[in-house]
């Protein structure tokens, strides 16, 4: 007994001493957040340079919760790249520009694109606020080791690019590679079946294919040229080259060679970092070889600049942008989905706001569940009757991401957008197969002649697969007549340029699905000019961020572990992770769905 209380004591003990620890260790990250929330006193020296770090992830949205990836990193789960979030870089440069403390703007670093940031609409802004910088006066130095085409997209536009002797350029072009699960399913006995309206609606295609179907094949090779067209022609441009010189150079037999991108004028000269260094520090008037450069990075300038925009005491008049990233499925989502339930409450709240008197609508969406797009885009009608409602096209604005979009009172995208893709699939799943191979079968009892239809026992019928074409067919009439009702186009028009296909920003413009070419900045001056607003509003930002109850609550639920950008494994899981993680998104109540397939990727 007496051996029996005492390894009872010591167990309780152990786990008072357990607990204890784990107490003050949450309050310590508890503690640290909340500095990470409110943020420190920001100073800045005389003739220092802006230091733009691309070593991050630049997103549309804001990141969640401020202190995020610093709680994720004390509690052993990772903090993911560094979120840098468009209008914050984008504000920070422009602020920077009239900030007489800036003496220049450094770029460095390169982009770790997750998701759907970092796409090259979202550059193109950073860009333009690096080539407004640059007109404001102020000198623009890029240094690389291995920039890829997203970094050369942005260094472009500096006055002067400097690569590693032992580094390399890389920008072959732009490709869109599939991953088809036709063969998989075949062989453990995993049925698809699938309807379509639009002869290039391809979101099934992973499922049935083993490969590109030629319409499918034809619209992303004309994408690709369109796309890779402004890629080059920018690039170009900022390098005082002309586009077929540069073509040359990237796809020569050398072209990864520093001395040949030199020789090509890609870069203005070969330097080791240190060199580099040693030249900032004259320019910002440091002497001692121990010290830095005068400097501040952008995620900490951010705050300075935030400051300065939100001028004394600030307005109560509001412009909301609102973020729809990410594919559209029904219900509330997950993160990195865009929930039709929450997401219209989300619009139904900003409608009667009486302090907002305008709304952007910042898409980055391939689309998703047709009936959930219906549903949103309900709220984006019922919001443009009562006050301006624009739509800001990012990297996808495809499929469901175009139908929500259509009734706004005007729609920017950007040369390099991805958009249109006006056809709807419908797509449904059986295991029979699966079943039969382990021994498991089905058997079913029901009143009538449809009610098992949701079921993934077994095939569709010849009569139920009838019935989901007329419903793909009844879902792709909708969608033409909310394009041509939005738009303002005869719909035999819109039939047409429909049929799933999709489009660059560019040729959208011509075809009439958008309105003008610009960025977010400019689709919010357009919405405060619209409300009548003049100068005197402030944005703000939604979803809201999260509070740190709600960000810790997340970070002890189990989840996917993160992979970092360093090897072609972790890159491969990556992907099949996204591909399977995908067929969670396929809850449309009718199986019908307005979705974007492919992605693009540039190296």
């Amino acid at each position: 007994m007496k051996s029996f209380i005492t390894s009872l004591c010591a167990s309780l003990v152990a786990l008072f001493v357990f607990f204890a620890g784990g107490l003050l260790m949450l309050l310590l990250v508890l503690s640290l957040a909340k500095s990470a929330e409110k943020g420190s006193t920001v100073i800045v020296d005389n003739g220092s340079y802006l230091v733009l770090d691309l070593t991050g992830n630049i997103t549309d949205a804001p990141d969640q919760f401020d202190g995020g990836r610093m709680v994720g990193t004390l509690l052993g789960s990772g903090g993911g790249p560094f979120i840098l979030q468009l209008r914050s870089v984008v504000s920070a440069i422009d602020h920077a520009a009239e900030d007489d403390r800036i003496a220049g703007l450094f770029i460095t670093g390169n982009l770790i694109p997750l998701d759907l940031g970092s796409g090259f609409p979202a550059l193109r802004e950073v860009r333009e606020a690096i080539e407004r910088f640059k007109a404001a006066g102020k000198p623009v130095l890029a240094y690389g080791t291995y920039p890829g085409t997203r970094e050369l997209y942005l260094m472009s536009a500096a006055d002067e690019i400097i690569l590693n002797p032992l580094g390399m350029v890389w920008m072959p072009g732009l490709a869109s590679e599939g991953m088809f699960f036709k063969g998989a399913f075949d062989k453990y006995g995993i049925g698809v079946q699938v309807t379509r309206a639009g002869k290039f609606k391809s979101y099934h295609d992973p499922y049935v294919r083993k490969d590109f179907s030629p319409e499918t094949r034809q619209e992303l090779q004309d994408l690709l040229t369109d796309l890779w067209g402004e890629i080059r022609a920018t690039v170009a441009e900022g390098r005082g080259i002309e586009p077929e010189e540069l073509q040359k150079v990237v796809e020569g037999p050398e072209a990864l060679r520093s001395e040949v991108a030199l020789a090509g004028r890609i870069v203005d000269r070969l330097a080791y970092f240190d060199e580099v260094l040693a030249e900032l520090r004259d320019r910002t008037g440091v002497h001692d070889e121990g010290d830095p450069f005068r400097q501040i990075d952008i995620v900490s300038y951010t705050r300075v600049a935030v400051r300065g925009a939100a001028g004394p005491g600030g307005s109560r008049n509001r412009v909301a942008v609102v973020y729809a990233e990410g594919a559209i499925v029904d219900g509330g989502g997950f993160d990195g989905e865009i929930g039709s339930e929450t997401f219209a409450r989300e619009l139904r709240q900003l409608r009667t706001d009486p302090h907002v008197k305008a709304v952007v609508l910042r898409v980055n969406s391939p689309g998703g569940s047709a009936s959930a797009s219906e549903e949103i885009l309900r709220e984006m009608q019922l919001l443009k009757a009562v006050k301006p409602t624009i739509v800001s096209m990012g990297t996808y604005a495809a499929s469901g991401g175009y139908w929500i979009s259509t009734h706004a009172d005007r729609i920017f995208a950007q040369p390099n957008t991805v958009t249109g893709s006006i056809g709807v699939t419908g797509l449904v799943f059986n295991v029979k197969g699966l079943g039969e191979s382990v021994g498991i079968t089905f058997d079913t009892v029901k009143t009538g002649k449809f009610a098992d239809f949701i079921s993934v026992s077994r095939p569709k019928t010849e009569s139920e697969m009838e019935w989901l074409q007329s419903a793909t067919d009844d879902v792709y009439e909708l969608f033409l007549d909310r394009v041509a009702e939005g738009r303002n186009l005869e719909r035999s028009r819109v039939e047409e340029i429909a049929q799933g296909r999709v489009w660059s920003g560019e040729s959208a413009l011509e075809l009439g699905l958008v309105d003008e070419l610009g960025g977010l900045g400019k689709a919010i001056e357009y919405a405060a000019e619209k409300a009548g607003l003049g100068s005197n509003y402030r944005v703000s930002e939604f979803p809201r961020k999260k509070t740190f109850a709600e960000a810790l609550e997340e970070m002890f639920q189990p989840g996917m572990e993160q992979f970092s950008d360093g090897g072609p494994v972790e890159a491969v899981v990556r992907q099949v992770r996204q591909e399977l993680a995908a067929l969670r998104r396929f809850n449309d109540p009718a199986s019908v769905y307005a979705l974007f397939p492919f992605a693009i990727s540039a190296k």
